[in-house]
């Protein structure tokens, strides 16, 4: 089996794996607490298998892709029976609902100190890191676009490849392979390459200085090999690891709100470009939404481009769904944790007073069905970015 499909089927395993140890989260702190558990489900209904465990819940796996869930007795913040949630203190449902963020943030954190133990991928500028603790361990250039009609693409190279030297130069920085390419105009080099774990050597004609120079005046301008090289770089520490670990993820923390910050604002600008007929604002909302967030087709494609770059990259791709589940989940958004969460403590903590079950129902039966809608147009999205 190909190495990369390998690390793609090993990358989809640990998503759903995160899943499990976000709802796993909610049930240790359940049980602990006193509640009952009546269900454990991987993924949303319908069902496709179910199991009854010795503690007297149901194990169950379901068809939609979505997510999990821990389904409690007496999840309405009204119900009094022993043992049910609703029944539970302020603290303890607290901290059921806290646990599947707690678990997932425990989870990334300990994926992000081993990387930086064994080598963590830069992935941003100014990446943190603890200079006097910090080595490159390795440099490597990836071809991340290949221009139509190129030498590149007519020597068959391919996005993704991994580009090892050109006519016997260690290739280790896109600055190389532009000093390389730039002093040889019109040169039949040699190129070579590795694929899918597979070295192979082909040989290319650069393009000349002046077709280059010429191109560079239009809308088109092209390289003398025609390719979008990509510096994948490792950098390791040693006592700083689980420093780095939290600088990193304070900086993706700091990214995701921004994100999130720009894709509402788009949402905004799609609504009111919508309802008054602007189609410049609907248009620009639109992208500037779609741009900023990813679904489950898009989470696939990301699992399958960071596969080919080897086992370092898809753990930090892990690392950061988990850190972004775990902030997703602390949120006040309907029908998520965090909105439940953050529902309980404005009315057992502020009002002293619980939500009647019907209001608790319509809550988040609303926030559900309009993140199922999210969910649906993110996939919509997706597939045409992707396909």
């Amino acid at each position: 089996m190909d190495m990369s499909v390998l690390l793609l089927i090993v990358g989809l395993i640990l998503f759903i794996g995160l899943v499990v140890i976000h709802e796993f989260g909610h049930f240790i702190a359940a049980r602990r607490g006193g509640v009952d558990v009546e269900e454990f489900g991987i993924f949303f209904p319908p069902r496709l298998y179910k199991r009854r465990m010795k503690g007297g819940w149901d194990f169950t796996i379901n068809l939609l892709p979505l997510g999990g869930f821990v389904k409690l007795k007496g999840e309405h913040d009204t119900d009094t029976e022993p043992h049910s949630f609703g029944a539970a203190s302020l603290k303890t449902k607290t901290k059921v609902m806290a646990a599947g963020v707690f678990m997932n943030l425990l989870t990334a954190l300990v994926l992000l100190t081993f990387l930086a133990l064994v080598g963590m991928p830069k992935l941003i500028e100014h990446q943190f890191t603890v200079k006097s603790d910090t080595k490159i361990s390795r440099q490597e250039v990836f071809l991340s676009y290949i221009e139509p009609g190129s030498p590149a693409a007519k020597a068959g190279l391919q996005s993704q490849d991994k580009l090892l030297s050109i006519d016997g130069r260690t290739i280790a920085s896109p600055k190389q392979l532009h000093d390389f390419t730039t002093t040889h105009p019109e040169k039949n080099v040699t190129v070579k390459y590795s694929r899918g774990g597979d070295v192979k050597v082909v040989t290319a004609r650069l393009l000349s200085k002046a077709a280059v120079d010429a191109s560079q005046k239009t809308d088109n301008p092209k390289g003398y090999l025609g390719v979008s090289p990509t510096a994948f770089t490792l950098q390791r520490s040693t006592w700083s690891a689980p420093v780095v670990a939290v600088g990193f993820s304070a900086q993706i923390t700091k990214l995701t709100l921004q994100g999130l910050g720009h894709a509402v604002g788009g949402l905004g600008s799609l609504i009111a470009g919508t309802a008054t007929g602007n189609t410049k604002a609907r248009q620009h909302g639109q992208t500037s939404a779609s741009s900023q967030v990813s679904g489950p087709v898009g989470i696939f494609f990301v699992l399958k481009t960071g596969s080919a770059l080897g086992v370092q990259f898809m753990l930090l791709i892990i690392a950061i769904i988990s850190l972004t589940l775990a902030i997703m989940n602390i949120l006040p958004i309907p029908a998520l944790d965090g909105g439940r969460l953050w529902l309980t403590l404005i009315s057992r903590g502020i009002f002293k007073k619980p939500l009647s079950a019907h209001r608790e129902e319509v809550i988040n039966a609303s926030g559900f069905a309009v993140l199922l809608a999210l969910i649906a147009v993110i996939t919509f999205v997706d597939v045409k970015r992707f396909f």
